[in-house]
């Protein structure tokens, strides 16, 4: 069984949506990329953006949270915030580009699911009632590791997470 076919479920709120999640960029968004995004009710870029142009190209697919990650220093993507907390779906989600960089604790802060990068490891796991979701990177090939950007489907009191590989 592959990453991609095991989605992850955790019962939240009543509504139900589509969330496109992608990390690590470094200035280059795949075909693969777009197509893997598309029809999604949201996007959330995890940082390392390199590129604002690909700010403009994910927001033209859905609306677009985005916070800034250690190679974004320097125009746009630069100002873009350290981190994030939106709701959809019912779901406190909060990003962060770094996990080793959490600063708060997020059950006690409602948070029903953290998305981060950095690691361009992508993973999930759920601790302590939170999911930890990682997209992985879906910019230039590092090291050994595969090129992925992630989906959640949130409603019906659950929330589904899937790596997908590009």
């Amino acid at each position: 069984m592959t990453i991609a076919q095991a989605p992850y479920s955790k019962e939240t709120g009543p509504s139900f949506l589509t969330v496109g999640v992608i990390s690590d960029t470094h200035g280059l968004l795949r075909p693969e990329a777009v197509e893997a995004l598309s029809g999604v009710n949201h996007i959330l870029h995890a940082g390392d953006v390199g590129d604002p142009a690909i700010l403009d190209v994910l927001s033209s697919i859905a609306p677009l949270t985005a916070i800034r990650g250690n190679v974004d220093i320097s125009g746009r993507c630069s100002q873009l915030p350290a981190t994030e907390m939106v709701e959809l779906g019912g779901c406190h989600i909060y990003v962060i580009h770094a996990i080793e960089d959490l600063d708060i604790e997020p059950r006690s802060a409602g948070v029903a699911i953290v998305i981060y990068g950095h690691s361009h490891k992508p993973s999930y796991e759920e601790r302590s009632g939170t999911l930890y979701l990682n997209p992985g990177s879906a910019g230039p090939r590092r090291f050994d590791l595969p090129v992925t950007v992630a989906r959640l489907s949130i409603g019906e009191g659950k929330v589904d997470a899937r790596i997908i590989p590009l």
